[in-house]
């Protein structure tokens, strides 16, 4: 075994997997001052601030497994005690948050669809008031730097919306601090605007933007021509009728975002907290997205989840066959989202498919679950290669179910969600419960080591803790929903000790 080291290495590190999504497995823990990605063995090398920060990041996920983009990577401690590589093409290179400035470097990749300054401005507006962005095109592709008024407001932006895409499958952020200090803009226009001053000029189309030397704008070279073409837009594509509501809030073609100049802070976008509280459908407000998820956490991500799974398909497997159906598996997945279709696979007993409602939502499935123990079996829990379970007779559709925790009050019941404890937590008893009452009905599961029946907002609810985990998955997932003294009750993993 190699001694502690604040240099941690992690293996099984895709291509897919970006310096930011490992930042985010072990920033929680502590300050990442290092990253080394050495992409030709699929390695990382991470470097924290002090070795008690490496430690907690090592026995936290000695419990649980690390996945990154629904891959699983694994981490032990380095050989090395510190990272002294001097910078270096695709080696040692400190990480972009080590430098935080107001101003972002934003780069989009697959630009399918039309990405202008008003475009930007609903993705990002929500972290903070934008005061300027210019766009431009280099040889990495379609760029733009973005001016927030507050530097945290920028951090905020790139913890939450790198490697998100914009529109489903393509137009992705890839977002650095810039080393600039102040953004210099002369027209109000569809590829720069300054929000702080709304009486500039536009410009015609085809005339180059900025007034630097040779098109060069803040040592950026621009396109002497229009980016976007004669209507405006990427590829001269037209907007497409009435503005949609927000970021990784839009199916189908995406369609031209419209927004009023004001000297004011921007309105945030739709997708904020209040309205998902108030929606009576969890399917008008899918969760998907770093920026929504780590609004629900206020602001921080819990550890080992990224918010940026786009995968709602899970696999789970070595299942108990014998005591495990489609309604067992509902109660216990549901309490990290809502539950479209569940299908037990007849070829193989114990495997089954469930399709959560997005893929946050199946992302915090995956954190929580992996591994936990269910009538006497180790589950596995995996994302799966399907990207939805087909209506079929085997089928079990609960996407109109009444049982699905998400469809009101969604922001709480993610900030609820943790893995099982021992701890349960009963609502929707009947108003004449009574302990000996609510221990007698989960008592099969388990040995209960206390209880306690209280009264909240006129309702009655019970908190019941087992003597293990094991025994109060098993009473979940067998009495939540069923019937106790006329109320259908129903059960949750508490985050409480004690009673």
């Amino acid at each position: 075994m190699t001694e502690p080291s604040k240099v941690l290495h992690v293996r099984n590190v895709g291509p897919e997997i970006t310096e930011h999504d490992l930042l985010q497995l072990a920033q929680s823990f502590g300050v990442v001052q290092k990253v080394v990605m050495l992409r030709a063995k699929n390695q990382a090398l991470l470097q924290m601030q002090d070795i008690p920060s490496a430690i907690s990041v090592m026995q936290y996920y000695s419990t649980v497994q690390p996945s990154v983009r629904g891959r699983n990577v694994y981490m032990q401690f380095s050989s090395h005690q510190e990272l002294t590589t001097m910078d270096q093409p695709g080696q040692l290179r400190r990480p972009t948050a080590d430098q935080p400035n107001r101003i972002l470097l934003i780069t989009i990749h697959n630009p399918l669809y039309p990405i202008t300054v008003d475009v930007l401005h609903q993705v990002f507006s929500p972290h903070g008031y934008v005061e300027k962005i210019v766009t431009f095109q280099k040889s990495a592709g379609l760029q733009a730097l973005l001016q927030f008024s507050l530097q945290q407001s920028a951090i905020q932006a790139r913890n939450t919306l790198q490697g998100r895409n914009i529109y489903d499958g393509c137009c992705t952020l890839d977002i650095q601090f810039s080393n600039l200090q102040e953004l210099q803009v002369n027209y109000n226009n569809e590829r720069t605007r300054d929000y702080t001053n709304t009486g500039l000029p536009s410009e015609q189309q085809s005339r180059p933007v900025g007034n630097a030397p040779n098109n060069n704008i803040m040592g950026f070279s621009l396109l002497q021509s229009s980016l976007f073409g004669e209507g405006g837009n990427v590829y001269g594509m037209q907007p497409q009728g009435p503005p949609r509501p927000g970021l990784f809030d839009m199916t189908g073609p995406p369609r031209q975002v419209n927004f009023q100049q004001s000297v004011g802070p921007p309105q945030p976008m739709n997708m904020n907290m209040n309205n998902m509280n108030n929606m009576n459908s969890y399917q008008h407000v899918p969760m998907v997205g770093a920026s929504a998820a780590a609004a629900v956490f206020g602001g921080v991500l819990p550890p080992g989840i990224t918010g940026t799974n786009e995968r709602s398909t899970l696999l789970v497997s070595n299942l108990n066959p014998e005591k495990v159906d489609a309604d067992k598996l509902f109660n216990l997945f549901s309490n990290y989202g809502n539950i479209m279709r569940i299908k037990l696979l007849h070829n193989k007993p114990d495997h089954a498919l469930i399709q959560m409602g997005d893929g946050f939502q199946a992302e915090l499935a995956v954190n929580y679950l992996r591994g936990v123990t269910l009538f006497g079996k180790r589950m596995e829990v995996n994302f799966s290669k399907h990207s939805q379970i087909n209506p079929s007779p085997d089928t079990h559709d609960y996407s109109g179910s009444n049982l699905n925790r998400f469809n009101r009050n969604a922001a709480k019941n993610y900030r609820y969600c943790c893995a099982p404890t021992k701890m349960i937590h009963v609502s929707s008893l009947p108003s004449d419960v009574t302990v000996d009452d609510i221990t007698s009905h989960l008592a099969a599961h388990g040995n209960i080591i206390n209880a306690k029946v209280f009264e909240s907002n006129g309702k009655k609810q019970a908190l019941v803790l087992f003597d293990a985990e094991e025994q109060s998955t098993e009473a979940l997932v067998c009495k939540h929903a069923s019937l106790f003294n006329g109320s259908t009750i129903r059960l949750a993993f508490s985050k409480l000790a004690t009673v």
